[in-house]
Parts: structure tokens; sequence; C-alpha cells
């Protein structure tokens, strides 16, 4: 009998809000998980990968899996259970002024209408959520609300009214104060100052409800610059960062979140074969909880932060590229050593 071998998964991460060369803009590490989708059976990986405002990419064998619920699966507490389709609920700030509102409820029916995802009917929250923008002194951003049970009441009007199975979050966010920042972020040299404050509102969502979630922020448009990155650019095609996000949860998996409801269509933690990070970005819960499984740290995706693998006993290879990365995943995947695919190997050594 041929033996059947396990599917072969890969988590790829780029944390949020700490200047990601590649990821810490909009979208700009899709291509990166297009290609590692190519070389796995499943690639499991969030929102701030698969983001790209009105730029989305639908990969069949890729999970968008929120980062507070990606934490929980890397520690094997929550598993995931795939879905064919999830039943969408828009939550709104009731600070978004009347004809930006209007902007995102015509992407969510434009969603309906041409991509034919199924959204409830949405909801305003009962007060201003007031997204509030901070910086660490590492430089990475955050943020906080000043109502969160205001965001916590209208997600559980739309799961107990609507039976949403995902949800979609607009916050009015404050317009950009430091012009230095922004110009910055948008030249493709900067910190994304709207992404920890967006993690905050992802993370009390899932957190108390165990369901998928992603979020868009509303604001202005910005004046026309020709000097956008390309990286960047992808925030300046219209009013609303919305339609990434609804293509995203429309197929999310479902938290599974009882250990004794294992079954074989799950993806659990200890199936994980090996993991992509950012060399110097590697302190997550995720990253912390799957140090050991393989683990690839790519030194060209330069972050705000400083720290490396090594001093949290998390084992690696390093690689220069995401380019050089696929190669040890295909190594991996065809169950070969990448180390014997280079032109020096070590004799063996007696253990001490």
């Amino acid at each position: 009998m041929t033996d059947i071998m396990p599917p072969f998964t890969v988590v790829l991460i780029v944390p949020t809000g700490i200047g990601a060369s590649i990821g810490g803009y909009a979208g700009d590490a899709l291509p990166v998980a297009k290609a590692i989708a190519r070389v796995c059976d499943r690639l499991i990986t969030h929102p701030n990968v698969l983001n790209g405002a009105q730029m989305y990419w639908t990969l069949p064998n890729t999970f968008y899996v929120e980062g507070y619920g990606l934490d929980r699966f890397a520690a094997s507490e929550w598993g995931l259970q795939p879905v064919r389709q999830n039943r969408i609920g828009l939550l709104l700030d009731c600070a978004i002024e009347p004809e930006l509102r209007l902007r995102h409820l015509q992407a969510a029916d434009a969603a309906r209408a041409t991509l034919g995802l199924n959204l409830t009917d949405y909801v305003l929250t009962d007060a201003p959520l007031g997204v509030e923008l901070r910086i660490a002194p590492s430089g990475a951003s955050w943020g906080t609300l000043n109502n969160p049970d205001s965001l916590l009441r209208a997600a559980e009007k739309l799961i107990r009214q609507a039976r949403a199975e995902a949800i979609a979050v607009v916050a009015r966010f404050p317009e950009e104060t430091d012009k230095e920042s922004l110009e910055n972020y948008r030249q493709g040299s900067g910190v994304d100052v709207l992404a920890g404050a967006e993690a905050v509102i992802s993370h009390l969502i899932v957190r108390n409800f165990q369901i998928p979630c992603a979020h868009a922020p509303a604001l202005s448009p910005l004046p026309v610059d020709a000097r956008v990155s390309p990286r960047a650019a992808a925030e300046e095609l219209g009013y609303t960062f919305l339609p990434c996000v609804l293509v995203g949860l429309s197929r999310a998996p479902q938290f599974v979140t009882q250990l004794h409801k294992r079954e074989s269509a799950q993806i659990w933690g200890d199936e994980v074969d090996a993991m992509v990070i950012p060399a110097n970005a590697c302190g997550g819960g995720a990253m912390l909880s799957l140090g050991r499984t393989r683990a690839i740290a790519v030194e060209d995706n330069r972050t705000a932060m400083r720290v490396p693998p090594e001093p949290l006993g998390i084992e690696v290879i390093r690689v220069r590229s995401y380019l050089e990365a696929l190669g040890v995943l295909t190594a991996y995947r065809a169950g070969i050593d990448p180390h014997a695919l280079l032109s020096d190997i070590a004799t063996l050594s007696p253990l001490s």
C-alpha cells in the first residue's frame, strides 16, 4: 500500500505595524503569499499579508486567520475549520460621516453583486469607537479605543440577530496629523501608523466571540501624489479599503475552540511543517509557540523591531530573501535536508 503523506502546511507571518520592508504597506506581501502557496498544500497567514485595500487575490489553499486567532492556533488551543463561504456581518462606526458611510455600503453591495459574497444587513455602533493612534518607542504602531464596549455590543448584535459567521469592522480613524510619518509611509519608507490600532479592534472581537474578524479604516481620500511608492499605491485607488477584507473573510476558517471536537477536516497547530518569519521580528505569540517548527528567517524583510530568533530559543534557517525561502520550503516538502543542497557539507561529529 502506498503511504499517503499529510498535507504540507506552512505558516507565513509578517507582523503588522512594525514597518516591515515587505508586508508593511498595502498588501505588498501578497506576492510572497502567492508564491509560497504554490509550494505547499496549505498556507496559513493573516490579514496583514493578504489585505491590499481594493487589491486582493483569492488563493484556494490559503487560510485567512486574524492575529489573535493565529496565536491561539499556534499554541494548539484552537483549531481551524475550513469553510465554503461565511456569512459576513458589516459593523460600522457611527462616527463615520454619512457620505463616507455610503461609500463603504456601496463597496459592500458591490462585493455582493460582483463577487457573490454573502453579507448580512449592517449595524452601526451605539457610540463612536474613538480610535486613538500611538507610536511606541521601538517605532511600532499601536492604538486604543475609547468605547470598546460599543464595538462588542454591535458585534454581538450581528451574531445574535443576523447570524453573522464573520465580522468586517469599519472604524472612523483620525486623519493623519503627523505629516512626516504619512509622507514616509506613502513613499515606502515608514511605519503604517494605523495598523496597530486595527489589530486592537480585530483582537477584541476574536477574543470575545471566537469568530473571524478583520478591519478596514474609514478615512478621507488623500491628495494625489506622484511620488507614492508602488508598495503603498493600493490605498490610493478609492474611498475605502473594505473590498479585500470582505474577500478574505468570505472564506476565513472558523475557529474550533474545543479540543475534544478535533476532526480530520480541521487544521491544528501540531500539523504545521514550516514557518516563514522576518529575521528581526520574532517575538510574537505565534512565533514563540511554533518555535520548534522548522523556521525560516528572512533577513531582507527589515522591520523596526530588534528581536532575532536565537536569544528566544527559536532554531531557524536564515535566508537572505523570500526567493531563497521558497527553495528551502521546496526542499522540506521533498523530504530533503536543505543543507544537502549546499556545496560544502560538514562531516558528522560525535556528541559531547
